[in-house]
């Protein structure tokens, strides 16, 4: 019998999250920091260790502040961009090559920033399916905030790891680049844990995990995907109406909880096909569909491939050379 985790475990198993820090950026006012489009499966992140910088909204909306503390988590790959928030023309930066990541200075003579740039890596159809569900850039408060409700024991356990990722840095030890890249998978885990307990949580999985009484739905969908789950039985789990249920999905996801379903089912079955032999009728089974057909059909309306062609893809990509 497997050992019961909780929903974000589950999924965070299911869509493994590779991290790693690239830069330590250590400037002085005025300063820039531009960053174009990247790869779908990048959730680009900026930790802030000392200072104040202002992320430009990419869609459109006001700039905000990040204090010491802060993280921000830019989905997909997003352009966008920090700076000082001063207006000056920024001053040129240098870089560096330290032993475990590269070194960003400036020459500005204003007030000092102190921030750790790195990326999260997932690999497909796993960004097309979490892309999905984090879609904003999301500020994650880790200095304590008027606004913010996080619990302090959260928050504490986050202070903690990004005071260790910045000795890290700061040291030339063996296995620090190793050290570093583990350090930043697990950023990713306490950053969703943290925001999920906070009031500012933009429309996703996490404004979704922030209903305590929505808890047994997401719990039971994803330690039991192939159940046959319908609204009704879901509802009756969280003790309220199959309509008040709908509506808080639609209302924190922007989406049903039938979507929902479906993509924890299209992962798991897209780690099926590339990590076993069984037959696409057998996947299609495990993943709660009695008709193969039915399966097929949906799981190239999601990923984009039939799933053929989806193992024959990751199997070709994946080869021992």
């Amino acid at each position: 019998m497997s050992q019961p985790i909780d929903w974000l475990s589950r999924l965070l198993e299911m869509m493994p999250v590779r991290g790693r820090v690239e830069l330590r950026c250590l400037y002085g006012a005025p300063w820039q920091v531009v960053y174009g489009q990247g790869a779908a499966g990048d959730i680009v992140y900026h930790v802030v260790l000392n200072g104040v910088a202002i992320v430009n909204d990419p869609d459109g909306g006001s700039p905000q502040r990040l204090a010491a503390g802060d993280i921000l988590l830019v989905p997909s790959g997003a352009p966008h961009t920090l700076h000082d928030g001063g207006g000056a023309k920024p001053m040129p930066a240098t870089q560096r090559r330290d032993l475990n990541l590269t070194i960003s200075e400036n020459a500005g003579p204003g007030e000092r920033l102190d921030m750790l740039c790195g990326r999260f890596t997932l690999a497909p159809p796993h960004d097309r399916l979490l892309g999905s569900y984090l879609r904003s850039p999301l500020i994650v408060r880790g200095a304590p905030h008027l606004t913010s409700a996080a619990p302090t024991a959260t928050r504490d356990q986050l202070m903690g790891l990004v005071a260790l990722m910045r000795s890290e840095t700061s040291i030339k030890g063996l296995g620090g680049h190793a050290m570093l890249n583990a350090l930043s998978a697990a950023l990713f885990t306490l950053a969703l844990r943290l925001a999920s307990e906070s009031d500012e949580v933009p429309p996703g999985l996490l404004a979704l995990a922030s209903h305590p009484r929505l808890a047994p739905a997401l719990t039971a969908m994803f330690r039991e995907p192939a159940h046959p789950w319908t609204l009704p039985k879901l509802a009756d789990l969280c003790h309220m109406s199959r309509a008040t249920l709908a509506r808080h999905f639609q209302d924190s996801l922007g989406r049903s909880a039938n979507d929902l379903l479906r993509d924890i089912r299209m992962t798991l079955a897209a780690n099926e096909l590339k990590g076993s032999t069984a037959s696409t009728a057998a996947v299609a089974e495990a993943a709660g569909y009695r008709s193969e057909a039915a399966f097929q059909r949906v799981f190239k309306q999601n990923v984009g491939l039939t799933p053929a062609q989806w193992r024959s893809t990751w199997r070709a990509t994946n080869m021992d050379t």
